[in-house]
């Protein structure tokens, strides 16, 4: 059955249209994936449907009697009341009754109730007895545990992310003909979006969503909706098979467009020499001609990709950081217990656990923003350290966007290469006119692009990011990936996007709950492979299979639990042993590689220096398998 119709809709507020003359059918059962890149009008669609805008042009209908519930991205503002008070509201008759009768019975317990409070409270128990309000009771609650909402918080003191879970419970305990959701999973941690996911796989009724999430869309839509240049187009299938063939359209296109301009480029050089020549004009042509002009200069070419170079600092020592039995927490609350682990250069590591378990406390204490309870952190040399914060701090909203980045300046320098701001931040889908725009009036996927392109134009060898996918499309999300897979230094990522780090990280510092902290080699299926729970996003403890620069040595039986005195004097002394082979090993690579340096006449130098190199590596080779195998006898 039609629930929605959308016929020959459209939508302008500057410019070309968002919307250019598009036609949907929204069917009962359907679970459409919404896709398109950032602007595109994925949102403004979903208000047309919703009935909060209205087209310029074309139609909607609505099927009579249907329900719709609406995530927007935006929180509405006066919204008041404990976060059940709010979720309840929201709902039908019964649901408000079951919001006065729970508000009610609270101020009761202050005093003696009145008459008049009595006879309302009959009243509302009534309406929530005949609209079956317990089971409601008890789904509005269910839900918001699941989200990991306290029902009794008040909604004016969440943070912006709190109150948008709280609308989804809103969205979700409704259960309308239609719902429709505007990047659900932002703000979730990973056990919430692994609930939310299965929720919408067996939903029912209709569902459209927008979201970045790539795992969600695979296990969920049944149907891709994608928008592009203000056209809508119906693809009919799931994910996958989506991806197979909108490669294969991009593909035609792309030749399409290159057969068009070859041939644009003959008529050209006809209209110019032959018509000169022969003193006669061929009209057809010259119209053909025309014709072809006006559709190259009509043709929306495809929005274009961000284009991400990190800039690159010195390698750091080949030791980033050293954390030796780690304990932190606040009061009685214990987020970090004795954890121990060994960073080293080239490490892709991504950290991830609930919401508020601890995963960006973990980056503060590494990096020296705060002090461990007990045990100490030991940093290598030659960091140069970037931070990406997940509430994008990095940006002065009282300036504008090219000022953020280039801090007033006409030029960015990206690996010694000057480049024109403007030009630097085309890379990133930042037109001339909205580089110039106040950084307070961007879209939350255009802070993130802001944010990343601030960023690379510093030197990095190690990179800290905090859920840097929040807000970007899939094509930003893939070139990210592809930046991070290549990038020679050190990551450290904070992320729920399970395909991101399936893509990205090489091992996972879990946190499993009670300060329990593990490290596990691979990325997330990785991790769901290694538990015992393989479903469960807080699986039971296990022991991990952890990952070191090097083996660790067997322990034999007649090796002592603790280490010798002697070995201790070894323990302490291989750090400056390894920093000094490092400096030695660094300046003959420099060396090497500046001819300059080198005496001509002395060409048996180079032979010298790389028989010094060789021996070099073999001895840090050695002195880091030693220094491993010394430290975990230490920590056992």
């Amino acid at each position: 059955m039609s629930l929605v119709s959308l016929k020959g809709v459209s939508l302008s507020f500057t410019g070309q249209p968002l919307l250019d003359a598009i036609d949907l059918v929204v069917h009962s059962g359907d679970r459409i994936g919404l896709l398109g890149r950032n602007g595109v009008g994925k949102s403004t669609l979903m208000q047309l449907i919703h009935g909060e805008l209205t087209p310029q042009d074309g139609d909607v209908f609505c099927q009579k009697g249907i329900t719709m519930a609406y995530l927007p991205q935006d929180v509405p503002v006066h919204i008041t009341g404990s976060v059940f008070d709010v979720v309840a509201r929201g709902l039908k008759e019964t649901g408000q009754a079951l919001a006065e009768y729970t508000a009610l019975t609270a101020t009761m317990k202050a005093g003696e109730p009145s008459h008049d409070q009595l006879q309302r409270l009959a009243m509302l128990q009534e309406i929530i007895d005949r609209g079956d309000g317990w089971t409601l009771d008890h789904t509005i609650r269910q839900t918001l545990s699941k989200l990991k909402l306290s029902a009794d918080a008040d909604f004016t003191t969440l943070s912006g992310g709190r109150k948008r879970q709280a609308l989804l419970a809103l969205a979700l305990v409704s259960q309308p003909d239609l719902l429709l959701l505007d990047e659900p999973t932002n703000h979730l941690d990973l056990e919430s979006i692994a609930w939310l996911e299965e929720f919408l796989a067996s939903y029912p009724h209709a569902l459209l969503f927008i979201t970045h999430d790539r795992s969600l869309l695979a296990r969920v839509a049944n149907r891709i909706v994608e928008l592009d240049r203000g056209h809508l187009y119906d693809w009919s299938c799931d994910y996958p098979t989506f991806l197979r063939r909108k490669e294969e359209i991009l593909h035609g296109e792309s030749r399409q467009w290159e057969r068009l301009d070859k041939k644009l480029a003959q008529e050209e050089q006809w209209i110019r020499q032959g018509i000169k020549a022969r003193r006669t004009r061929n009209e057809g042509r010259v119209r053909a001609l025309e014709r072809l002009r006006r559709e190259k200069a009509e043709r929306r070419a495809r929005l274009g990709t961000v284009t991400m170079i990190a800039q690159e600092a010195e390698r750091s020592g080949k030791l980033v950081a050293q954390v030796d039995n780690l304990t932190f927490g606040y009061d009685d609350t214990p987020l970090i217990a004795d954890f121990s682990a060994i960073i080293t250069r080239g490490d892709k590591i991504g950290i991830l656990g609930p919401n508020g378990s601890g995963k960006t406390t973990l980056l503060h204490l590494l990096f020296g923003s705060l002090q461990p309870r007990s045990g100490t952190v030991r940093l290598g040399t030659r960091l140069e350290i970037l931070y990406s914060d997940q509430l994008r701090q990095g940006i002065d909203d009282s300036k504008t966007v090219r000022d953020n980045v280039a801090q007033g300046n006409d030029v960015v320098t990206i690996n010694g290469r000057t480049k024109h701001v403007i030009g630097y931040l085309k890379d990133f889908l930042f037109t001339p006119d909205r580089a110039n725009t106040k950084a307070s009036l961007l879209s939350g996927g255009e802070r993130n692009r802001l944010l990343l392109a601030k960023l690379f134009t510093k030197p990095s060898n190690v990179l800290v990011m905090d859920e840097p996918t929040n807000d970007l499309d899939m094509e930003t999300l893939e070139l990210l990936e592809s930046l991070l897979v290549n990038y020679p230094g050190t990551l450290l990522l904070v992320s729920h996007d399970r395909t991101f780090l399936n893509n990205v990280v090489t091992s996972l510092i879990v946190f499993e709950g009670q300060g329990r902290v593990q490290e596990y080699v691979g990325g997330y299926d990785d991790w769901l492979s290694q538990t015992a729970a393989a479903r469960t996003v807080n699986p039971p403890a296990r022991e991990p299979k952890a990952k070191q620069p090097l083996p660790k040595p067997p322990r034999t039986s007649n090796r002592p639990p603790r280490l010798t005195f002697n070995e201790k004097r070894e323990l302490a002394a291989l750090p400056s042993k390894i920093e000094t082979l490092e400096e030695e090993k660094q300046a003959i690579l420099a060396r090497l590689e500046d001819p300059a340096s080198m005496d001509p006449a002395d060409p048996s130098s180079y032979v010298r220096l790389g028989e010094r190199l060789a021996s070099l590596d073999a001895s840090l080779e050695s002195l880091y398998e030693r220094w491993v195998a010394l430290s975990s006898i230490e920590g056992d």
